[in-house]
């Protein structure tokens, strides 16, 4: 939701979301705004003129009675700050209330009991950060494009280990991270579940105030939660509240990848992703992740109050495996890229599927056989529609599992056998270096047909 995809973002100001006004209401001369005064020059107060002159004993209690109703309606805790020099009874008075302001005493704070969102605010701002990057990436022309994001995120560990969203520092060449007291560190990517949308960096500090992460198996629908970020990149460390509003939705993310998620109405916008979603007891059962907008909804219907978290228990383990071990272990691996089927060529008798496109050297998908241009149908007895029902079918396994891939290849259908390797930075690594291979050969190619005059085949590369 907050991920800037031609790289741009904004960092600035903070907001104090303790600010508050208590403004008192007063009794004015009948001038200002929101008041009407009378019509001097209607019939109906000219008649009032006509009216016999009330005596000075009856204005007085009037002016008792005026003075006792306004008294009544403020009620027992306010008392005058200003009255008429004039030492009259019954001059212009200013009321205003004298109620202690709030205190919070964070090291009071027990997360065993019901917090108030001041009592989280104030206990665990300081865990809370707010990340910039630098993106350099290269366009389809060739060209280097430099941009910079903005996002949320929240402290883990005293020694620095923070948590935040993949898309937040995905492609990054820098990572700043900025404090609440507006100190800053430059942190460095420790390691990533990109499916997950989950990433852990760490910056060079200690003492740091880590949050409790709490179960998000045990919330309920209508509970109360509240999230700390960054929204804009700009309205710094701002709280915002709401409720559950769901759990265990489904939601398609761009890529296509589904997620199961927490759904909630917190105020949540660009540069709010990353940061936590707390109980009412200030323990982190979420990750602030998406935002349903109104350009996704059918028809551009107006959309609020939509807004999606990760759920802690999903990917609590993984998040321990990044710290140790700088990735999530037990991950299959295909050691191919794909895409969806144009919808173009459905209509051509071409199998709706996953269309590979990379097939990374040497990793498993090149053992088995598959080819540039293949259209995986189905994995064992699962169907196969999209790359998204792809993935998932595939996260069903285990790293050593044999699996049988439907494949369309030309016009013909295959069935190709594939045992799963296990994912590693390094495998991961050489995947990446395939896929910049793959995109450097397709920008030379676009550039070519244009220079000739015509359009890519919507064939690809079948």
């Amino acid at each position: 939701m907050d991920y800037y995809s031609n790289g741009n973002g904004e960092w600035k100001d903070r907001e104090d979301p303790f600010s508050s006004s208590n403004t008192p209401p007063f009794q004015g001369d009948g001038t200002g705004p929101g008041f009407t005064g009378p019509d001097f020059g209607s019939s109906r107060w000219k008649e009032k003129k006509t009216r016999k002159p009330m005596s000075p004993k009856g204005k007085q209690t009037l002016k008792i009675v005026a003075l006792c109703l306004v008294c009544a309606l403020l009620g027992g805790f306010a008392y005058p700050v200003y009255q008429s020099l004039t030492g009259q009874t019954g001059g212009t008075t200013i009321y205003t209330g004298d109620r202690s302001p709030t205190k919070v005493d964070t090291s009071s704070v027990d997360t065993s009991k019901t917090l108030t969102t001041a009592d989280i605010y104030a206990k665990y701002v300081t865990s809370c950060v707010g990340i910039t990057v630098d993106i350099v990436s290269t366009n389809i022309f060739g060209q280097t494009v430099t941009g910079a994001a903005a996002g949320s995120g929240f402290v883990i560990t005293q020694d620095g280990y923070i948590l935040t969203n993949y898309h937040v520092i995905d492609g990054a060449n820098s990572i700043k991270v900025t404090f609440s007291d507006g100190k800053e560190y430059p942190a460095r990517f420790i390691g990533g579940e990109e499916r997950n949308d989950i990433a852990v960096i760490k910056v060079e500090a200690t003492g740091l105030t880590p949050v409790v992460i709490g179960k998000s198996s045990d919330m309920l629908v209508g509970e109360e939660v509240t999230t700390i970020g960054n929204p804009l990149g700009e309205l710094t460390f701002s709280e915002t509240t709401g409720i559950i509003s769901a759990l265990n939705r489904t939601i398609t993310m761009s890529d296509g990848t589904q997620m199961n998620m927490i759904q909630t109405d917190c105020a949540i916008n660009s540069g709010n992703s990353g940061g936590p979603l707390f109980n009412q007891h200030g323990e982190v059962i979420g990750i602030v992740s998406a935002k349903y907008s109104s350009g996704n909804a059918p028809s551009g219907a107006s959309v609020e109050g939509l807004g999606f978290a990760i759920p802690m228990d999903d990917v609590a383990d993984m998040v321990s495996q990044l710290v140790s071990n700088g990735y999530v272990t037990g991950k299959p691996l295909l050691g191919i890229s794909v895409d969806d089927v144009d919808e173009k060529v459905l209509s051509y008798g071409v199998p709706a599927g996953a269309i590979v496109r990379v097939v990374t050297p040497g990793l498993c998908g090149e053992k088995a056989g598959l080819k540039e241009g293949d259209i995986i149908t189905k994995i064992n007895d699962t169907e196969v529609r999209s790359k998204g029902e792809l993935i998932a079918a595939k996260n069903e396994y285990k790293p050593g599992d044999t699996v049988t891939l439907h494949v369309f290849r030309a016009g013909e259908d295959l069935t190709l056998t594939l045992k799963l390797e296990e994912s590693t930075p390094e495998k991961e690594a050489q995947q990446e270096r395939a896929q910049k291979a793959y995109e450097e050969q397709y920008r030379q190619k676009l550039q070519q047909e244009q220079q000739q005059g015509s359009g890519i085949w919507p064939f690809g590369g079948f």
